[in-house]
């Protein structure tokens, strides 16, 4: 922070966690059915706290209690294209019974904040109502317009969220050229040298989908060779047992360039054993970024245990690589068989774009300036995000909420992990990091 802003007394540093803490005590949690307690009043918190400086948010229900906030921060040169920020405030469910400290306590213990949501995504919105409310309280005004938008239903794809305000109030992203949202800007600590920033710059495109298999109903003491369930069983078995080919994307490829400069030896996407095992625990995010991946989820059938049920499902989580998204769906019926109906329950998108441009150079010289040892590098993100929204409006999306981790922490195992929690000192590094990221942009 300046120290004009530092002079002021409160600043965006001091109440980051307590921000952080306020919205992990809203339960958001997420099922996909509306059942959700807590968006709407999630929203309303978000709403107070910007009208408390000055802007006017708009609180926008695409179903009742699936809110979503948004609100417009003018900039010095208004005739410049828009930023926009962008987070969701929904959250998986958890379950208390498995974790240290209650999920939605936001307690702080052991250097943390724990609690769902943690990670993924309330640290980025606390960090971003921190840093506004600085800025706004001490009138430095951005370089440019400023969007905000706080989402519901991200966790279900953002259909009552990103999606909704896309596709019935694209008015509100008038002018908005580029977007910093979640899984992105977390360091990986190389040595003592050497800090990599992870900016997310592609994420792969998702399928899922409702396997359904028809068979022949019958008494379970009888022969039967039309077993809807042995069908499908044998089916999600071979696709959950499948070794997709490894495809290097752009960003993969350019990530690995980076990361074996950094390491000092070649990393070689062919032989996944020995790459993995030099990237600690960053491991299991870049393997999934590495092929097209179809993991078995859900199963249901039948109701009675003599009774050979007539139909059999399953749900799969299919996720596939930019520009591979029809030799992903070909594989997929190939594996299946013919007597698998498949269905989307859910589809999306691949992203990606380069890692070039001012954009970039802010998120560097941001980073660089507090921690001289960081060094910025694109990767691709193995799940989704509502950057998939956002880019149907010609926005140029980057994953980028600025932390810096203990090397110890399994950052990758915190998203819907049990004891999910951030670190206090990732959480003022961030608002540090964005607060200059916003007067470099």
């Amino acid at each position: 922070m300046s120290e004009s802003s530092t002079a002021r007394g409160i600043t965006g540093e001091d109440e980051v966690v307590d921000l952080c803490r306020d919205l992990i005590r809203i339960d958001t949690s997420n099922y996909g059915d509306h059942s959700g307690p807590g968006e709407r009043a999630a929203a309303e918190y978000v709403a107070e706290k910007l009208a408390e400086v000055g802007l006017e948010p708009k609180i926008i229900e695409s179903h009742k209690g699936r809110a979503s906030t948004v609100a417009r921060i003018e900039g010095e040169d208004p005739s410049r294209p828009a930023l926009l920020i962008h987070g969701h405030t929904d959250v998986v469910p958890a379950n208390a019974e498995d974790w240290t400290h209650h999920p939605f306590s936001g307690e702080v213990a052991d250097g943390c904040v724990w609690g769902r949501g943690a990670v993924d995504m309330k640290d980025m919105d606390a960090m971003t109502l921190a840093v506004v409310r600085d800025r706004l309280r001490s009138g430095r005004k951005p370089p440019r317009d400023i969007v905000l938008a706080f989402l519901a239903d991200e966790e279900a794809g953002g259909t009552y969220g990103a999606r909704h305000l896309v596709d019935k109030h694209r008015d509100l992203f008038d002018g908005v050229t580029e977007a910093i949202g979640e899984v992105g800007g977390f360091s990986f600590t190389v040595n003592e040298n050497l800090r990599l920033y992870l900016v997310e710059t592609a994420q792969k495109g998702m399928h899922w989908m409702r396997l359904t298999v028809e068979g022949t109903a019958g008494h379970g003491s009888m022969t039967n060779d039309d077993n809807a369930i042995t069908e499908l069983c044998e089916a999600v078995g071979r696709l959950g047992r499948h070794q997709w080919p490894v495809r290097v994307t752009k960003t993969v490829r350019s990530f690995l360039d980076e990361l074996s400069d950094a390491l000092g030896t070649p990393l070689d996407p062919e032989d996944m054993d020995g790459t993995l095992a030099k990237l600690g625990g960053i491991a299991k995010m870049v393997g999934a970024t590495l092929r097209n991946s179809a993991a078995p989820t859900m199963l249901g059938a039948g109701y009675k245990v003599n009774v050979i049920p007539g139909q059999a499902t399953a749900h799969v989580d299919g996720r596939f690589l930019p520009g591979y998204e029809q030799e992903f769906l070909a594989d997929l019926d190939r594996i299946l068989g013919p007597r698998v109906k498949r269905e989307d329950v859910h589809g999306d998108k691949a992203l990606e774009t380069s890692f070039d441009g001012a954009l970039v150079d802010a998120m560097q010289l941001a980073l660089r300036a507090e921690d001289p040892i960081a060094r910025a590098v694109p990767y691709m993100l193995s799940g989704g995000t509502d950057a998939k929204s956002f880019d149907d409006l010609g926005i140029r999306c980057f994953g980028f909420a600025p932390l810096q981790l203990p090397p110890e922490l399994d950052f990758a195992g915190m998203f819907h992990g049990v004891d999910e929690r951030v670190p206090v000192d990732g959480l003022k590094f961030g608002v540090r990091v964005l607060d200059r990221f916003i007067d470099a942009c």
